[in-house]
């Protein structure tokens, strides 16, 4: 199953990036995920189902430890998984 994710951090900083947005999206960046999108207010990325609810996961626990109060995000199913990659049971 392929998923995306779609997500902001909270509070908001128009000037420069909060630590918390920077965090989150060092880990989704990092996750080796497909079609990885930053913004200045969303995020989105797609991947293997395994690896978007590992990144999630993590971007929810680092970014609230690095300040975030808030983190809204949305995960959709997109497709089935394609050669080589995993389901998530």
């Amino acid at each position: 199953m392929r998923l995306r994710v779609e997500f902001t951090t909270e509070p908001f900083d128009l000037d420069e990036a909060p630590a918390h947005a920077v965090v989150a999206r060092d880990v989704v960046t990092g996750a080796e995920l497909d079609a990885v999108d930053v913004g200045p207010f969303g995020n989105t990325a797609e991947g293997d189902a395994d690896r978007v609810l590992d990144a999630v996961n993590a971007l929810l626990r680092e970014s609230l430890r690095a300040g975030a109060t808030r983190v809204s995000l949305q995960v959709n199913v997109i497709g089935e998984a394609g050669p080589g990659e995993g389901d998530a049971t």
